[in-house]
C-alpha cells in the first residue's frame, strides 16, 4: 500500500521504495504518481516514504536504505559535490535516473494584497528558517534577488518546511509564501484566500542575480488556467528541473525497469499528477553536469537512442 514503509532495497526482488517530501508538497504528489505507475504498469511493487525534505532522505538513498528519491536538480548537485549544507558529507554515489518535469517556484500573496511585486515585500512578514527544507533558503534568496532584496529585508517568521510556510499564510500569520506551482498547498491557499504569484522581470540582469543563488535556474513563461492557481496573467517564473535519482547501491535492473516504465506510461503519470503534463520522454536524459546517470538508466536511454544527452 502506498505510504506504508517497507524494508529492503531493490535488487533480488521486485520491491522498490521511493522517497519524497512531506504530504501536501508537489514532490509527494509526484512520488505517489511514480509509485502508482511503477506498481500498476511496471511489475515493481512500490512504496512511498515521506520525509520532511530531500536533505533528510538523500543520505538514506546514498546508503542504500531507500532505492529512489525525488528532488530538484540543484539539491542533488549540492549533495553530489558536497557543497552548502552537504559540506563535509558529500554523497558522491548518487546517480540521476530521469528528468521528470520542470519545477517552477513563486512567491504567492493574496489577490487583494497591496504587494504587487517582490520589492514590495520589504518589511513584510514572510516565512523563513526552513530547518527541515534547507533548499528553500537559496530559492528565497534567488527570488528576492530578482527584485533587489535580501532576506534581511523581510520580517521573518521561522517555519520548519514548505507546507508549514503555506499554513502560516493560510492562517494569516504571513503576507505570502514560497512554493512550487500547482502544489496541493497552493490549491488549498487559493481556495481559502485567492492568491496571486509575484512576477519576475525577464532580463539578463535578473537571471544573473537569480543564478548567484540557484546556478541551474532559468526563467519560463507561465500561462493562467484552471490548473495553475495563482497565475492570473502570463508570468515569468523561476524554473529548474525535478529529478528521479538513485545511488550506486540501487540495482541496475531496478533502475532500468523503472526508467522504462516511466518512458512507456506518460499518460498514466499525467492522470496521476498534473505536474507530469510537462514530462517529456525525449527530455528524460539531459546533461546534468556534475550529476552522473545510473548505469541502469544509461542502458535504457542507449537502447532508445537518447544517449549521450545533448549538452544544455
Amino acid at each position: 500500500m502506498l505510504g506504508m514503509l517497507l524494508a529492503g532495497s531493490a535488487g533480488a526482488s521486485d520491491v522498490i521504495s521511493i522517497a519524497a517530501s512531506t504530504k501536501g508538497t508537489l514532490f509527494d504528489q509526484a512520488g505517489t504518481a511514480v509509485a502508482k505507475v511503477a506498481t500498476n504498469h511496471g511489475n515493481l511493487r512500490s512504496t512511498l516514504r515521506n520525509y520532511a525534505s530531500p536533505n533528510v532522505f538523500i543520505p538514506a538513498i546514498a546508503r542504500g536504505q531507500v532505492d529512489f528519491g525525488i528532488a530538484n536538480q540543484f539539491e542533488v548537485m549540492l549533495a553530489v559535490t558536497g557543497q552548502s549544507y552537504f559540506e563535509g558529507r558529500q554523497q558522491a554515489n548518487l546517480r540521476a535516473v530521469a528528468v521528470l518535469f520542470p519545477l517552477q517556484i513563486a512567491i504567492f500573496v493574496s489577490q487583494d494584497s497591496t504587494v504587487r511585486r517582490i520589492a514590495d515585500l520589504k518589511g513584510r512578514r514572510m516565512p523563513d528558517g526552513y530547518v527541515a527544507n534547507k533548499i528553500i533558503l537559496p530559492l528565497i534568496d534567488a527570488s528576492l534577488a530578482a527584485d533587489g532584496l535580501t532576506r534581511s529585508d523581510i520580517d521573518s517568521l521561522n517555519v520548519p518546511g514548505t507546507a508549514a510556510g503555506a499554513d502560516a499564510f493560510i492562517s494569516g500569520r504571513t503576507e505570502g509564501f514560497l512554493m512550487a506551482l500547482r502544489a496541493p498547498k497552493v490549491r488549498e491557499a487559493n481556495a481559502r484566500h485567492g492568491i496571486r504569484a509575484l512576477p519576475i522581470l525577464n532580463t539578463r540582469e535578473n537571471l544573473a542575480a537569480i543564478r548567484q543563488h540557484m546556478p541551474v535556474a532559468y526563467l519560463a513563461l507561465e500561462q493562467p488556467g484552471p490548473s495553475n492557481p495563482g497565475i492570473l496573467e502570463p508570468t515569468w517564473i523561476i524554473t529548474y528541473d525535478t529529478l528521479l535519482f538513485a545511488s550506486t547501491e540501487t540495482s541496475d535492473d531496478a533502475v532500468y525497469r523503472l526508467t522504462r516504465t516511466l518512458f512507456e506510461n506518460r499518460h498514466q503519470l499525467v492522470a496521476a499528477s498534473p505536474a507530469f503534463r510537462r514530462f517529456s520522454q525525449d527530455a528524460m536524459a539531459k546533461d546534468l553536469g556534475s550529476v552522473e546517470y545510473h548505469a541502469g538508466a544509461i542502458r535504457f536511454y542507449t537502447e532508445q537512442g537518447l544517449w549521450p544527452p545533448t549538452p544544455q
